[in-house]
């Protein structure tokens, strides 16, 4: 606590000291622009303050601000401006010179994120002198501050200073792939110099990264009217269009399979319409890979039949087989054929198709029986089933235990019924 009570005297006392300096070179009270003294931020009265406390009390004014922020943000808060004036050895061009040549040393050293720092401090100061500028009235811009108008050639030297650095920063977002950020900063050097071919070429390059093709080889092409042999731009130009013909083959490509795709959904949905088959999506279709309810042998051919994903579900077993096509021409028995007898029957309770029953759950809720022989077209073309979620879902029961299921499978479904 001592040591913080150090510090902020010794910064109170340089505050006093620097309004003292400015009364005795004759500066009037009127022009200076606020008072620093005043300006002190008074500790509240009340109960004590911890250090923390009175530490982020100080912080909030601009005397005391530690924040990078906060200190970059000067040109929106003149008290913060009016001290930075203070605090810099020398004129704002100088002090934003030296932040440009202290960032160009940690850019050479490619230390990006230390070389925007530098830049951004520079920016910060320029920008303030630009909006002190504009906001200040011919009679109000005298002061001990700011004894006289800038000169234009100061002004001039300002912006041009200010072109670089933002050049600069762009240069630095590059390279840290802040792509967004690069083109601002080309956007404000360009505001300032639409000849900047720095500026055209990095924001080009980070608008090719940001696959905003048209802007890029806009910026690009703009370069290359200024300076037709530049060989960056030369360079950069033939990327973007390779890059432009690349994405416009794949759009086209992804165009045609979509539509291919659903060309063959119309002829899929026409043919199952045809054939009477209802389909019900819950929105909660299962995961089956590649597994869907497709023509064959042709996708395209309308003459094509239908094939099915099947489940065949062993209720009394908590067990089952998937048939990733059947088709609507095929029977139970074709299947049965080779999932019998099953790895994990070892009663032989499945054994051959004789020794067992199939059913299938109807629209309503209820059980209708499949024959083992009859065609899966004409089961589903009946209007008791229906095909949900893409899946059709096959019970199968042996033959001795097939009234006990079916009774306490009706007995849930009344159960869910008379909650329903």
């Amino acid at each position: 606590m001592e040591k913080i009570t150090k510090d902020l005297d010794s910064s109170l006392n340089l505050a006093i000291a620097g309004t003292g300096a400015a009364k005795q070179d004759g500066a009037s009270d009127a022009a200076v622009p606020f008072d620093l003294l005043s300006a002190i931020p008074r500790i509240p009265q009340g109960r004590p303050m911890t250090v923390d406390e009175t530490v982020t009390e100080l912080k909030q004014h601009p005397i005391f601000m530690t924040d990078m922020d906060d200190l970059e943000n000067a040109e929106d808060n003149p008290e913060l401006a009016a001290i930075q004036a203070i605090a810099y050895d020398g004129t704002p061009l100088e002090n934003a010179t030296n932040f440009k040549e202290q960032g160009n040393e940690c850019f050479r050293a490619k230390k990006w994120a230390d070389a925007k720092e530098f830049y951004n401090k520079g920016i910060a100061l320029l920008a303030a002198e630009d909006k002190r500028r504009s906001t200040s009235t011919p009679s109000a811009s005298a002061s001990a501050l700011n004894p006289e108008d800038t000169p234009d050639e100061e002004i001039s030297a300002q912006h041009a200073l200010l072109e670089t650095l933002h050049g600069n920063r762009a240069a630095c977002h590059l390279e840290l792939r802040n792509y967004r950020s690069c083109t601002t900063d080309c956007a404000s050097a360009l505001r300032l110099n639409p000849s900047n071919l720095k500026a055209l070429y990095r924001s080009a390059r980070a608008l090719l990264a940001l696959d905003k093709l048209p802007l890029a080889l806009d910026a690009c092409a703009h370069g290359l009217q200024l300076d037709p042999s530049n060989a960056a731009l030369l360079s950069l130009h033939t990327q973007i269009t390779t890059r432009t013909t690349h994405l416009t083959a794949k759009s086209r490509a992804t165009a045609e399979r979509e539509a291919l795709t659903a060309r063959r959904l119309t002829l899929l949905k026409t043919a199952l319409r045809a054939r009477g088959i209802r389909t019900r999506s819950t929105g909660a279709k299962p995961e089956m890979e590649d597994a869907k309810i497709h023509l064959t042998p042709s996708e395209d051919d309308p003459t094509s039949t239908v094939s099915f994903p099947t489940l065949l579900l062993y209720p009394l077993q908590n067990d089952m087989d998937f048939i990733k096509g059947f088709n609507e021409t095929q029977t139970l028995e074709n299947h049965f054929a080779y999932v019998f007898p099953t790895p994990w029957d070892r009663s032989g309770e499945y054994a051959t198709a004789a020794a067992v029953e199939c059913f299938m759950e109807t629209a309503a809720g209820g059980l209708v029986k499949v024959g083992k022989k009859v065609p899966l077209l004409k089961v589903l073309s009946s209007s008791a089933v229906e095909v949900v979620d893409d899946l059709v879902k096959i019970f199968v029961v042996p033959k001795g235990k097939v009234e006990a299921w079916v009774r306490e499978f009706k007995e849930k479904k009344g159960v869910v019924d008379g909650k329903g």
